[in-house]
């Protein structure tokens, strides 16, 4: 199950979305979206977890505070074309 994570601070990196989100089991892929010219986080990423309870559980965090900003944690959509 693929889990969009919204609101990042900018400065968040790959290995801080997964520590952040090991407390509700190791997550099969993190990626924080980066700007392809800038390499700039644009302030979102995805979760990715086989067990689908786990990432159930980790959904809890939307609306929790993360580097000073709230978060917005929910299942990811498939993108529109």
């Amino acid at each position: 199950m693929k889990i969009f994570v919204g609101n990042l601070p900018h400065s968040t990196t790959d290995d801080q979305l997964r520590e952040l989100f090991l407390q509700f089991g190791t997550p099969d892929s993190v990626k924080v979206i980066t700007d392809r010219d800038t390499g700039q986080s644009k302030g979102f990423g995805f979760v990715e977890f086989v067990n689908a309870e786990h990432a159930k559980a980790a959904m809890s965090l939307n609306g929790k505070e993360f580097g000073g900003r709230a978060l917005t944690v929910n299942e990811a959509r498939p993108k529109r074309q």
